[in-house]
């Protein structure tokens, strides 16, 4: 991959990761507008997807009793075994009319003074792409949670709730001591929003620009690679292709290092608890 994208990274160096026209025609390439489509589009779907899977994760484990639970994480985990295409086609037969025909018309008529709420009702941009990435990665994200909170021994409940703290109280107390676990479970959360590919290739309209609205088209790494590789007939069209694949390689093992290291912590000190 390096040596495919030396032609791209000869004419434009490492300016074209913020380079923002894109030309093939012209010969002009640059990674900003693909850039910027993951990032918002990541954060959308994080902000949607981390509230929902914690809450989840807490009720099941803290909560619900045992006999509820196990068939609501069952059904839970079977969602992230959903092909990526089918959520592609809900995306576009059920939830883009929905945004176009009933969310978008509500967010403008409330909140059409933000520019992030302005821009054409088609149903089809980075605010779909975003929800479907939310509703993708939030089976991921409550199993990964659900068993950190899991791995919590239970003698620090027994000792909150024997110190008078209330339910609550204890759950929070679990959620301090599961913190870093959490928080590898949003990160591995979002390496899959990074990474994802069919599914936002169908929603999110393909257009490279940099929009402040969320109804806006736009590109994401993945969906561009997806979207143009088999037209790359030129070399240098086909190289800059292949150094936004290489950087998003890139992300994704960062990002999911990440998540390994911080979910063993929380299982190394469950671990060393017991023995203690």
């Amino acid at each position: 991959m390096v040596q495919s994208s030396m032609p791209t990274l000869q004419r434009f160096g490492i300016g074209f990761l913020w380079a923002s026209e894109w030309n093939p025609s012209q010969e002009l390439f640059g990674a900003l507008p693909f850039i910027y489509g993951t990032v918002v589009s990541s954060i959308l779907a994080l902000l949607i997807a981390v509230p929902i899977s914690l809450g989840i994760a807490v009720f099941l484990v803290e909560q619900a009793p045992k006999k509820i639970a196990k068939p609501i994480a069952f059904m839970i985990e079977l969602l992230a075994a959903i092909p990526s295409v089918v959520y592609g086609l809900w995306g576009i037969f059920v939830l883009a009319p929905f945004i176009r025909t009933y969310l978008g018309p509500v967010l403008q008529d409330n909140l059409g003074f933000l520019p992030i709420f302005q821009g054409r009702l088609t149903g089809i941009g980075m605010l779909t792409g975003g929800i479907i990435l939310a509703i993708m990665i939030t089976p991921i994200i409550t199993a990964v949670v659900r068993d950190v909170l899991e791995a919590v021994p239970n003698t620090q409940r027994e000792a909150a709730l024997a110190l008078g703290a209330t339910k609550w109280e204890t759950t929070m107390i679990v959620l301090g001591n599961a913190a870093s676990g959490i928080a590898g479970a949003v990160v591995l959360g979002l390496g899959r929003a990074v990474g994802e590919t069919m599914a936002v290739t169908m929603v999110i309209g393909n257009s490279p620009q940099i929009t402040a609205s969320l109804f806006e088209p736009a590109y994401t790494i993945a969906s561009v690679l997806a979207a143009n590789f088999a037209d790359a007939t030129d070399e240098l069209y086909l190289s800059a292709l292949i150094e936004m694949a290489l950087v998003l390689f890139l992300v994704t093992v960062v990002i999911n290092g990440l998540a390994k290291l911080l979910i063993m912590s929380v299982a190394g000190r469950a671990n060393a608890s017991k023995h203690t």
